[in-house]
């Protein structure tokens, strides 16, 4: 096993038991190695508000004797990070384009068979009779994980109100637009490898004030399990330097389809007024390709007119 995926997983594996104080240390490490291996304890404490032997404590307990042997395994960390354009090279550097692609489409359908096999299915319950339960919902997804996040935000604006997507750079807007969040309602944290700190915080502050908090993310040992009433767990390897987010955006897309059927009657009706809406104001016409008789619907007001006209 590489230095790299050694000390993750001893982290990961540890996180559950750790005290306070060490799993911000941990979360650090895993959000931000490329500015921590070049911390000395004294350093990286200071900067995390905890004491220079909370940090040598912390390595210690991952099985590093010494402090620079911890440091040293960072220093693995980030050349296995910015060594990923090899690796594409060589996996696929003689392939062709045709080869790249069912290369590529094969590993994420292994992501979602291994998903499938994987996932709890009380989890997954408890996360739709949550959703469907509570007052407001507030969803956040950062960097990577943002589609994710607007994805499920769309969807479930369209059937229920008071859906909230925490989008921001500021960790002070952050929590100014879930200020409101208390024990009725619902949060969403959709976080993969690497971890997001601020969605990692939002967590934490709903937790905090007693809201049930769904997290979406790739691992028992993930930082995003710590706050979570559920978790919902999705492959999310990286392909090459782009992560792959299949098979989560398949279990968001699941959560979507249960949430329908179990609630059909507030979908119809919320359904069949956008429905109404959309054919009152023509939203579509001039946004969409629809077709009629065989045609694209192309300037199709402008056609009407002239066919009035006559």
């Amino acid at each position: 096993m590489a230095e790299y995926d050694d000390i993750l997983l001893r982290i990961r594996e540890q996180m559950p038991g750790m005290s306070k104080s060490q799993k911000k240390i941990a979360a650090f490490i895993e959000n931000q190695y490329e500015q921590a291996v070049f911390m000395t304890a004294a350093e990286m404490g200071e900067a995390l508000g905890v004491s220079e032997s909370t940090v040598v404590r912390f390595a210690s307990a991952l099985g590093y004797k010494v402090y620079p042997g911890f440091q040293q395994a960072l220093v693995s960390c980030v050349k296995d990070k910015f060594s990923g354009m090899q690796k594409i090279e060589e996996k696929y550097g003689r392939r062709s384009q045709s080869e790249i692609l069912t290369s590529v489409l094969s590993a994420d359908i292994e992501k979602i068979r291994d998903t499938m096999e994987n996932l709890d299915a009380g989890a997954f319950d408890m996360a739709v009779d949550t959703l469907l339960s509570a007052e407001s919902v507030y969803i956040m997804g950062l960097r990577s994980n943002e589609p994710l996040a607007s994805f499920l935000h769309f969807y479930l604006n369209m059937f229920r109100k008071n859906v909230f997507l925490i989008n921001t750079t500021s960790v002070t807007e952050t929590f100014e637009q879930m200020i409101r969040i208390g024990e009725k309602d619902c949060f969403v944290g959709i976080s993969f490898p690497r971890y997001s700190m601020r969605t990692l915080k939002a967590m934490e502050f709903a937790n905090d004030r007693q809201a049930a908090v769904i997290a979406i993310t790739d691992s028992k040992y993930s930082p995003m399990a710590m706050y979570s009433s559920c978790t919902l767990l999705a492959r999310s390897d990286m392909v090459s330097i782009v992560d792959s987010l299949v098979a989560p955006l398949s279990v968001i897309n699941a959560l979507v389809v249960a949430l329908c059927l179990k609630a059909p009657d507030a979908v119809r009706s919320d359904l069949k007024m956008l429905e109404e809406v959309w054919n009152n104001y023509q939203v579509y016409l001039n946004d969409e390709i629809n077709f009629v008789d065989d045609e694209p619907m192309l300037n199709y007001s402008l056609r009407k007119q002239d066919a009035d006209k006559k």
